[in-house]
């Protein structure tokens, strides 16, 4: 999956306690559906070591930031913004002016933790609903990001990986990744 500019995920606001799975979950949907990097505020270190502990064993790359203030970045950003809502307008109406943008601009998804500033609707480029109906916010990012890169992120390779993942009808198999080089990777054995 080849992309012209970085894709970026805010995840603005976190309520500590009682959003650490869901912002934990918001940066590991970014890193698996193809975005280049997760920003998260600066109170959800436990979901940014949990994320980077993820990227270290599972491969990269892929970068995790905290910073203070969400509204600053997205004031500030020098590309595009999508902030995604249940209010926006449909994914499927927007999506193919979103990824003509990459092509000459960075573009930051911004996902809510809680209740978002008017100014920030004001601000995006594209709010955008992955449907108009309420629904996870780790729901809407994935859909987003398969319909931003159109299925290609599915098949994208990690580097770095200390793990892998080997595909099975049934069971879990995880090996190091020199197994599968060495073409050891009988699903039979137990």
């Amino acid at each position: 999956m080849e992309q012209s500019q970085e894709v970026v995920v805010l995840r603005y606001g976190h309520r500590p306690g009682r959003d650490d799975r869901m912002t934990t979950h918001v940066g590991l949907t970014a890193r698996a559906l193809g975005a280049d990097r997760v920003i998260l505020p600066d109170n959800a270190t436990q979901a940014a070591q949990t994320i980077r502990d993820i990227t270290d064993r599972f491969g990269g790359p892929f970068e995790v930031e905290q910073r203070e203030s969400q509204q600053a970045i997205v004031r500030n950003w020098e590309g595009s913004v999508v902030h995604l809502t249940m209010y926006g307008l449909p994914i499927q109406e927007t999506e193919s002016e979103i990824r003509a943008s990459l092509d000459a601009d960075s573009l930051l998804v911004v996902v809510g933790g809680e209740k978002v500033p008017f100014a920030l609707y004001e601000h995006a480029d594209w709010n955008v609903g992955v449907t108009n109906q309420p629904h996870s916010e780790v729901a809407g990012l994935a859909v987003f990001l398969d319909r931003l890169f159109e299925g290609q992120e599915l098949s994208q390779t990690w580097a770095d990986a200390d793990r892998t993942v080997v595909p099975k009808p049934t069971g879990k198999k995880v090996v190091p990744p020199a197994e599968l080089e060495d073409g050891n990777n009988d699903s039979s054995a137990l």
